[in-house]
């Protein structure tokens, strides 16, 4: 008999939020090369139908599912619509998020009510959704993609809002880790530092955002495709059965200076 592979993830299901573009994706296919079925959510339903055909290749189900993830009444519909597809939810990664730019003094309350909706209230609301049904199977493996901006301040973007929401997803991580241990869930968090993504490519290999890179990440480059990817796999698998609670970034060293 060979080794078990802790990191196989067939037969499980996994929702991941956010999954039209950029990260969501990228985690999307990661999950679906180790086996599992997947259940896409975003609004935009051309780009989903578009990624859920590519998972499907793959040769795992997919199902995209339109939801906008900071409306309680298109959550709900979407955890039935996941459930009576599947009939589980194993891993949820919840991934949607966005977040207005400008100093402080000039953000007006609907900018900072927007972003607080879709990077912070959103994470709750979904968990809480798709909890429900974990907490039916006394199983879980929550994903919360919070940002290293969660955890610091910054001096290159001004941007109060996103880090106050993103640091409150890594306070709600470890509360629930605590709350939902009992039903044999697991809750961490992801604190992405720079990625490309098509999003974020035209900033990231401007010169002088390379030379701030340089400046202020120990590996001295924003994150490629795939250096996410690895660990996401590893909270949503056995591999990491005993862990919980935590806050992993990843974010070639920003953080540790």
């Amino acid at each position: 008999m060979g080794k078990k592979n802790l990191f196989d993830l067939t037969g499980k299901v996994a929702i991941v939020t956010g999954a039209s573009s950029g990260l969501g994706v990228q985690m999307a296919r990661a999950l679906a090369a180790q086996g599992a079925d997947i259940a896409i959510l975003a609004r935009r339903k051309e780009r989903l139908e578009a990624v859920a055909e590519e998972i499907r290749s793959m040769g795992v189900r997919c199902l995209p599912v339109q939801c906008d993830v900071t409306d309680t009444e298109a959550i709900k519909r979407a955890a039935d619509t996941v459930e009576a597809e599947f009939g589980k939810v194993d891993i949820l990664i919840n991934n949607a998020g966005n977040g207005d730019v400008g100093p402080a003094e000039s953000t007006t309350d609907k900018s900072w009510d927007k972003t607080i909706s879709i990077d912070l209230n959103s994470v709750f609301k979904v968990s809480r959704e798709f909890g429900k049904i974990m907490i039916k199977n006394k199983y879980g493996r929550i994903i919360n993609i919070s940002s290293m901006y969660g955890l610091v301040g910054n001096m290159a973007l001004e941007s109060s809002a996103y880090h106050a929401a993103k640091g409150g997803v890594v306070n709600f991580t470890r509360a629930l880790a605590a709350e939902w241990a009992k039903y044999g869930i697991t809750v961490n968090a992801i604190c992405p530092g720079y990625f490309k993504t098509e999003l974020t490519s035209d900033t990231l290999e401007t010169d002088s955002f390379s030379n701030y890179m340089k400046a202020t990440v120990p590996l001295g480059r924003y994150g490629d495709e795939g250096e996410l990817d690895t660990t996401a796999v590893y909270l949503a698998s056995d591999a990491s059965s005993y862990v919980t609670g935590v806050i992993i970034p990843v974010d070639g060293g920003y953080t540790c200076v």
